[in-house]
């Protein structure tokens, strides 16, 4: 457990440990005004400021400032949800989504239905729903009579987590099913053609589900750029979803890229399914619909998705909040039985979090991903995640890669430049809140842990990312 002092107690801890003038004692002294001084920055003026840096060798504490206040973590709190899951789960482990057809294929490679149950795979991108129709190709599957079952009965039918305020189409509010593809999520390309013609649109994947419906136009040369880019449930029997894009984009200018979520994970991925199996020459003459496994389905494949690892990674490198949601429920569908949901997964995690030692008293869980601004962690708590993290033989060596470097790359690439290669840390932004917690090199060839959570900020985000980066530069030097 890590003993909570003040950032001037610490400072003269290390002075009397190190000796009265020593090197070491000046270094750390050094240090403490760096890092006192960096959190002086204009952008982190009148904000509530958690601090915590520890040795992550000894766990001494070499700064602190108000590291048990309880804040906003936004999506610091996916170091929580990673270790809880990697604990639970173990790195190798892969989730499963089963193929059951009516009846074995016969000698012409026709089965009467296929049915899929997804067991909460996060995932699964359109790659891989390739793989699995090739599979089924490969195991002589050639024509579906009847219809595709989709069972993504494995997590509760709650899409939206109820505290994240409304369902907006950013790719990063994308909804949690536990049959999905390509993170719910998919991106809207758009070129200029001629001044006063219409815009060149295509939606990627370009599947059936998803219906364009574009106004975007041609602009003159020079023109600023207008586009938006919209989704709205379609009309009709047919589950499909209107893509919605207006406005204009100049002559000449370069493409533009939209990421967008989709209304109905299961129906998108009921689409992308029917779109690989059509490039692997397996023909479906009736529809993909929602629904449970019917009786008498014989198993004819057990598809294995990326294991525990390189889950993971991408859940930290690219701050994914599907991955995130996905493992939560998968959790609670592990601890208390299907379907998994957003209760069972918070109280699953919040006990899993508890055996590997985590002090929780006031820690608010509310979701996995940090969306959700009724969560409350301290920069201790997390700090004692990413040491436990850092020290575990297991799967610590999986959790640490799945830190984005500093200056290289996820969401770290562009930024921290100075501290470049010496810090591997968790991005978190929302309005009014930024975070960063990982794992620095000091210049003494130390390894530290730490934290830093900064909430309601006034001079707007981009000052305050500025300042917390400036934190761990000082840090390092």
């Amino acid at each position: 457990m890590l003993r909570s002092v003040g950032p001037w107690c610490a400072t003269v801890l290390l002075l009397l440990l190190a000796g009265p003038g020593s090197r070491d004692a000046r270094a750390a002294e050094a240090l403490a005004g760096r890092l006192a001084a960096a959190l002086e920055a204009r952008g982190l003026r009148g904000a509530e400021v958690g601090v915590l840096v520890v040795d992550a060798a000894s766990g001494a504490v070499i700064f602190e400032r108000e590291a048990d206040r309880a804040l906003v973590p936004a999506s610091n709190m996916k170091i929580l949800t990673a270790l809880a899951a990697a604990a639970e789960f173990g790195p190798t482990h892969r989730f499963v989504t089963e193929v059951f057809a009516g009846a074995p294929p016969d000698a012409a490679g026709v089965v009467p239905w296929l049915a899929l149950r997804g067991e909460g795979d996060p995932t699964l991108t359109s790659e891989q729903w390739w793989r699995l129709a090739a599979d089924l190709r490969r195991l002589g599957v050639r024509r579906v009579a009847g219809d595709v079952w989709l069972d993504a009965s494995a997590f509760d039918g709650e899409t939206w987590h109820p505290a994240w305020g409304g369902r907006s189409a950013r790719a990063y509010h994308a909804p949690v099913a536990a049959l999905s593809a390509n993170y719910g999520a998919y991106a809207v390309h758009v070129e200029p053609a001629a001044a006063g013609e219409p815009a060149r649109v295509r939606i990627d994947p370009a599947v059936p589900y998803l219906r364009l419906l574009s106004q975007a136009r041609t602009g003159a040369p020079g023109s600023p750029s207008s586009l938006a880019v919209d989704r709205r449930a379609g009309e009709g029997v047919e589950p499909l979803e209107r893509v919605v894009v207006t406005g204009s984009l100049p002559a000449g200018a370069e493409p533009e890229i939209f990421w967008r979520s989709v209304l109905d994970p299961l129906a998108y991925a009921g689409s992308v399914l029917g779109l690989q199996l059509a490039a692997n020459e397996i023909a479906v003459a009736g529809q993909s619909r929602a629904g449970s496994v019917p009786d008498g389905a014989v198993l004819v494949h057990r598809f294995e998705g990326k294991d525990m690892g390189e889950i993971v990674r991408l859940l930290g490198k690219y701050s994914s909040n599907v991955i995130a949601e996905s493992l939560v429920k998968a959790m609670g569908a592990r601890a208390s039985g299907a379907p998994g949901s957003w209760p069972s997964g918070s109280e699953a995690l919040r006990k899993r979090l508890a055996t590997l030692g985590l002090a929780l008293d006031g820690a608010r869980i509310v979701d996995g991903s940090g969306l959700a601004r009724g969560n409350r962690v301290s920069p201790r708590l997390l700090v004692q995640a990413l040491l436990v993290s850092h020290r575990s033989f297991q799967w610590g060596p999986e959790l640490v890669a799945a830190l984005p470097i500093a200056g290289s790359d996820g969401t770290l690439a562009r930024r921290a430049a100075g501290a470049s290669g010496a810090v591997r840390a968790k991005t978190g932004l929302l309005d009014g809140v930024t975070s960063l917690s990982g794992l620095a090199e000091l210049a003494d060839g130390r390894r530290a842990c730490f934290s830093i959570l900064v909430n309601g900020f006034r001079q707007g985000a981009p000052a305050a990312q500025r300042a917390v980066d400036g934190f761990v530069e000082a840090l390092v030097r």
